[in-house]
């Protein structure tokens, strides 16, 4: 990696940065001597445009992006040449520190980064939105907002509570119907909803005449034209007044009505999509009159077209979820936290419209079979190899990869910053789309590229909604670690809370151990490839070798026991095995391991029909590990009729002493045909002319 000098703009921000020039350029091999400036917004502005034409800047400055775009495009405007701008944060990120002297590895780390190609696109899911709303709540809220909204959007109303106040209005404009919401699901564009019909005046057919207002002799309907069921005394002269209209019906029966919108205000107290996050086009303010605005004018703003990364890939040939209709795997499952992911028989199915692109269906995948792309391992690997190389060439050590989301973690590491604190000089700052999707392979693999640590910050929502997860993935990787003799904590969950309890978590983390030598090889895309890369560089230079470690259950590796006395090698294991990791042999009744291909999804425990298998998680670092060995082995049975073997001894023999006793096989002949194999029991049968047959049966 080579850095043009007199592309690279960095500022010192009015000399709050201590920045060692000499040092950057002998880390970003520039070649030539790297300038700071100090007013580089201000005063020092004509050093961006010198810069401009043609060229591709790094600007290390990130507040003043939008003066340095509107620079770059009048420079555009006035010479015709085209010069794109990449920011990096070296601000907040290290210059502002206590530790800022000690920070020039981390600034050079992170200008980096500005050289590498941006991520491959992924594919696009599209959405479509005509702006048919439904708003579901008491009829008071329900249509206040009907009223506002229905100039700007297609409203429809469903009244799920009365309210003695409210009244439909005089004009009928929209849609309003009355129950309870039986179902809803959907994202934007694509809603369902599904109600019962509870109140005997069907809204949809009342003409708001009033003629059972004034016909009700208890004053039990108003003009929200629904019916208090408490004050009716089923006098039924509003039905008399209704007449052939037919509006009200107090016998009606179950009358479910469902209908399709592109939007969803639920203003229920409660609200009736219940997972932590809600989809797109669905907002659930509650009863607060400044939350209800606030969705209000974001549901308005989603009319047209949209469209939005496929966050996953899903090779259902190694998914361990299923097979043969047994359940294995059900992770993925239990850690989505949009409801996006379902069971779809021996596989599971994603709609990509509910998933919001957290990852942690990939983290905590043991298989690899759901794997995150925005971005990649490999590419998420190229950026985490870049920094901790430079950082290393740079004089740094013990780094520490901090990643965080684009967000709302940002800007409270930014304030942790300009507060004073900042961050520690060897804790590396690296955004991604989501921490969640952080897993077990990037921690390793970092470790065994030369990172102290990996710290993944979390805000207080997505710790509410994967924390758990994340960090039983980051147990195993720590009792790995441990094991192996690399002390002190390798991978943090931190939850952010504010500025000061921030500030003190971070500088509480203290370096954990290193590798002696950084592992070379390039993460990859398929998680099982990336660990065993990692996990075979971390023993090789391991201060304490193991030959095997004890996991806790759910870890992604383990072997498997097998009671010999009580298989019979059906092997049906070895059929819902998705690794690979059971197998038999050719040439005699055998069941053969892999131990390291096994990802202790279960799947052959809960199918063996004998309960003879029982999961053992642990990672065994030998040899043998990654060869097939002999779990148990039976002596062949031979058919009694052509000699030929077609099952195990152990296997017929319990056969043969659970079935003696049945009526079926009272007679000599029947019984020795269960020693046949099936050919030969095809021709006995047909042979054996004196035994009753169907065939031969009176009527």
């Amino acid at each position: 990696m080579t850095f043009d000098a007199r592309s690279l703009k960095i500022c010192s921000c009015n000399n709050t940065l201590g920045i060692d020039a000499k040092a950057l350029a002998v880390a970003l091999d520039t070649g030539a001597p790297v300038s700071v400036h100090r007013e580089l917004c201000r005063k020092d502005i004509g050093a961006l445009t010198a810069a401009l034409g043609g060229e591709d800047c790094v600007v290390a400055c990130t507040q003043e992006t939008a003066l340095f775009g509107e620079v770059a495009q009048q420079h555009e405007s006035e010479t015709g040449k085209r010069s794109s701008l990449r920011f990096v944060n070296i601000r907040e990120a290290a210059g502002w520190s206590r530790e800022a002297r000690q920070a020039t590895p981390k600034i050079a780390a992170l200008l980096s980064l500005a050289e590498l190609p941006e991520p491959d696109p992924v594919p696009g899911v599209s959405y479509r939105s005509g702006g048919q709303l439904l708003i579901i709540g008491a009829a008071g809220a329900a249509l206040d907002w009907a009223e506002r909204l229905h100039g700007d959007l297609q409203v429809c109303v469903l009244i799920t509570d009365r309210s003695a106040s409210a009244e439909l209005p005089v004009e009928r404009r929209y849609p309003v119907w009355s129950g309870q919401v039986s179902s809803l699901s959907g994202y934007l564009g694509a809603f369902e909803v599904a109600w019962q019909q509870t109140n005997p005046i069907d809204l949809d057919v009342c003409t708001r005449c009033n003629a059972c207002v004034h016909a009700c002799p208890e004053g039990a309907i108003d003009f929200t034209y629904q019916i208090d069921l408490d004050k009716c005394r089923g006098h039924r002269q509003c039905v008399k007044a209704c007449g052939s209209i037919g509006a009200i019906d107090f016998d009606r029966a179950d009358h479910t009505r469902s209908e399709r919108f592109d939007l969803v205000l639920d203003l229920s107290a409660q609200p009736l999509m219940r997972m932590p996050q809600k989809p797109q086009g669905y907002a659930a303010p509650g009863r607060d009159p400044l939350e209800q605005a606030l969705a209000a004018q974001t549901l308005a703003k989603l009319v047209g077209e949209f469209e939005k990364p496929k966050f996953f890939d899903y090779n259902e040939r190694i998914c361990a979820h299923g097979r043969s209709g047994k359940r294995g795997c059900t992770q993925c499952i239990d850690t989505c936290s949009t409801g996006a992911i379902r069971s779809d028989g021996d596989k599971v199915s994603v709609e990509p419209h509910l998933c919001m692109g957290c990852g942690g269906c990939a983290t905590v995948c043991p298989t690899g079979a759901m794997t995150y792309a925005y971005p990649r391992v490999a590419e998420l690997g190229t950026r985490l190899k870049r920094v901790l190389s430079v950082y290393r060439k740079a004089g740094g050590r013990d780094a520490a990869i901090l990643f965080h989301n684009g967000s709302s973690s940002r800007e409270l590491l930014q304030r942790v910053a300009r507060r004073g604190a900042g961050l520690p000089a060897r804790m590396i700052p690296l955004e991604v789309h989501h921490p969640a999707s952080i897993g077990v392979d990037i921690v390793l693999g970092a470790i065994a590229q030369g990172a102290s640590q990996v710290i993944v910050l979390a805000s207080e929502a997505e710790a509410a909604e994967y924390g758990a997860a994340q960090r039983a993935q980051f147990s195993h990787a720590q009792t790995i670690l441990a094991a192996l003799g690399y002390g002190g904590t390798h991978c943090e969950v931190v939850e952010a809370q504010d500025v000061a309890a921030l500030a003190e978590s971070l500088w509480r983390i203290q370096p954990a151990r290193t590798v002696a030598e950084p592992a070379s090889f390039n993460l990859s895309n398929e998680k099982r490839t990336t660990l065993e890369f990692a996990i075979e560089h971390l023993a090789k230079y391991a201060p304490s070798p193991q030959t095997s470690i004890a996991l806790a259950a759910g870890a992604p590796y383990g072997a498997i026991t097998v009671n010999r006395d009580t298989c019979t090698l059906c092997k049906a294991c070895i059929g819902v095995c998705p690794a690979a990791a059971l197998n038999d042999a050719q040439d005699a009744p055998r069941l053969q391991f892999i131990e390291r291909n096994c990802v202790q999804c279960g799947l052959c425990e809960r199918t063996c029909p004998e309960k003879a298998i029982a999961l053992v998680p642990r990672l065994s670092l030998t040899r043998e590990a990654r060869e097939a060995v002999t779990l148990h082995e039976a002596e062949p049975f031979n058919c009694v009729r052509c000699g030929n073997p077609f099952g195990t001894k152990q296997m017929i023999d319990n056969m043969m002493g659970r079935l003696t006793a049945h009526s079926m096989f009272a007679g000599g002949a029947a019984l020795r045909r269960l020693q046949m194999c099936a050919d030969c029991r095809v021709v006995d049968m047909m042979e054996a002319k004196d035994e009753a047959s169907i065939l031969n049966t009176r009527r």
